[in-house]
């Protein structure tokens, strides 16, 4: 089956679908972007206009020829739109979060399995350069016995973006649906599912209505994992810093796989992102009983592994990169991480 060709489609062509999606399907030579989806515009019809252009999620659904389904719409969506995916007998590849609660997503889960439908969730920064630095540097073992670590993710954004998925009233918006499947899903792949979770949700700019900041902190048995987002850090700080019993890593969120996807560069199996032009990262330990301090520079990311490892999955017997049991996993996260704010309490798994 490895010379398969998924006939694939996208479910929206806003900024996801734009630059996350749509490029790297149309480069890999596993799948054809047949089909997307634009509710009122012809935007896709410039660099896609070999794909069929559809006006709902149901007409996209409705196609017969398609194999594979791209679920990136807005959040509270998800649970709907993924269930129509799987309902037309199609696989699922959908944005984080996998759905607004855990019953959603365990519910989608169960119904795949049961029709041996594929589900994988989108989480392409487990393949941005600055994390898979820090992912070494522990591998490595460098840092001796882990005891404290901080994953940030920060913006300056001091004001109503615009988007009431984002920032207004509806299910599953705020920071915390956003930015923190991120963290949370590389936190978990780093250092395993944590005991229990303390958190603090807030809203700390007054002309948005979902929360804009949070703080968890994971409870392992020996060590303490913090993460972290705001929307209004002018000065951004390293988004990674661990301490080890051996030594500290502090790492800067440098990848630039975004920034050259805007610029319309296109993505590749091969290495397309340049590497950071400047050092990114400090390490400062202890290797074969000597003292180390010297600046690091991360490689490049690519986002096209995700699509990549999907296609394998898909194939042959890799598994898959980030099943829906990750998916859940995360969710689980997220509603206790509300749990514990609204009950000011540590909440135990």
């Amino acid at each position: 089956m490895s010379d398969s060709i998924f006939k694939t489609g996208i479910c929206s062509y806003g900024m996801s679908g734009k630059l996350f999606h749509a490029p790297f399907i149309e480069a890999h030579p596993g799948y054809e972007l047949a089909a997307i989806v634009e509710r009122n515009n012809n935007d896709s019809r410039e660099r896609y206009p070999h794909s069929k252009l559809y006006r709902s999620v149901e007409e996209l659904c409705a196609d017969k020829d398609l194999q594979l389904i791209v679920v990136n719409t807005p959040t509270h969506l998800h649970y709907q739109q993924a269930k129509l995916v799987l309902q037309s007998g199609k696989h699922l590849v959908i944005e984080k979060p996998f759905t607004v609660s855990v019953k959603e997503a365990k519910e989608l889960a169960a119904f795949a399995e049961k029709n041996n439908l594929f589900i994988s969730v989108y989480q392409n920064r487990r393949y941005d350069g600055d994390y898979r630095a820090v992912k070494e540097v522990l591998l490595q073992g460098l840092l001796g016995d882990l005891r404290e670590a901080e994953i940030r993710y920060d913006r300056y954004r001091t004001s109503f973006g615009g988007k009431q998925h984002k920032e207004g009233d509806l299910p599953g918006a705020g920071i915390l649906y956003d930015l923190s499947p991120h963290l949370v899903d590389q936190a978990i792949q780093l250092f395993g599912f944590p005991k229990a979770v303390f958190a603090d949700v807030w809203r700390m700019r007054e002309d948005v209505i979902a929360p804009d900041y949070f703080e968890i902190l994971f409870y392992y048995e020996k060590l303490r994992v913090r993460l972290k987002a705001t929307c209004i850090a002018r000065e951004s700080t390293f988004a990674y810093t661990l301490h080890g019993m051996k030594g500290s890593f502090l790492q800067q969120r440098s990848d630039m796989q975004e920034q050259q996807l805007q610029a319309g560069v296109k993505p590749s199996l091969v290495n397309w992102c340049p590497a950071p032009a400047a050092p990114d990262g400090l390490l400062h330990t202890e290797i074969n009983g000597e003292v180390v301090r010297k600046e690091t520079t991360s490689s490049p990311g690519n986002y096209m592994g995700y699509y990549d490892d999907v296609y394998k999955a898909l194939t042959t017997q890799m598994p898959n990169p980030v099943p829906a049991a990750d998916g859940i996993n995360n969710m689980r996260i997220i509603e206790a991480a509300l749990e514990s704010f609204a009950s000011g309490k540590i909440v135990s798994f």
